[in-house]
């Protein structure tokens, strides 16, 4: 798995190659279904531990009676998904960090990948961080930028130690990229 690392994106390459290149961007459909579902479950863990009886979806999480139980776990519940889309990523980043793997790359890749996409071409306004920095009073920004310093800087770590550079990572952009539309065409077909 280690020279399959330096091989990712390359054009001239073996069958074997080829076949870890598909098993990778593969794996990029069940960890962008992983990251947006482990994401509502934050948020649904939030409200339930505030004592909300809660429901989720593939996108969304909210109190079932319509309203929380107090005004204050709004923003608790709402901090919930960024915090679960961080340990995902730590998560993956430990286990790179133990077994060296490539493969658990898209679990650390697509959490950052989700947040950025859905700030700046979602909506910003209507994105959790937005939410948290609003019903906290505090800057606008300061929860979208505490986030994706994170989520960047665990990316950037499991990068460097797997030898992914920005090339290689362009590629995992665009396989991103169809996974993160595949997800919003699921929950456009499917609401809740």
């Amino acid at each position: 798995m280690k020279g399959f690392t330096y091989r990712l994106g390359l054009s001239m390459m073996t069958e074997p190659d080829k076949q870890n290149n598909l098993r990778f961007f593969l794996l990029l459909i069940p960890a962008a279904y992983v990251s947006y579902l482990f994401h509502e479950l934050g948020h649904w863990s939030g409200g339930e531990l505030l004592g909300n009886e809660m429901a989720y979806s593939l996108n969304y999480a909210w109190p079932k009676s319509g309203s929380y139980v107090h005004s204050g776990d709004a923003v608790l519940a709402g901090m919930g998904g960024p915090a679960f889309s961080i340990i995902q990523s730590l998560i993956a980043l430990l286990i790179i960090e133990k077994y060296h793997t490539l493969y658990a790359y898209p679990f650390a890749f697509f959490p950052m990948f989700s947040r950025y996409f859905s700030l700046l071409l979602g909506g910003f306004e209507k994105q959790d961080e937005a939410q948290i920095a609003l019903m906290l009073g505090v800057w606008k920004y300061l929860a979208a930028l505490v986030v994706l310093v994170i989520l960047t800087a665990i990316v950037a770590r499991c990068s460097s130690r797997l030898g992914i550079g920005l090339q290689k990572n362009m590629y995992v952009i665009t396989g991103s990229t169809v996974c993160q539309l595949l997800v919003i065409g699921t929950y456009k077909l499917f609401p809740v």
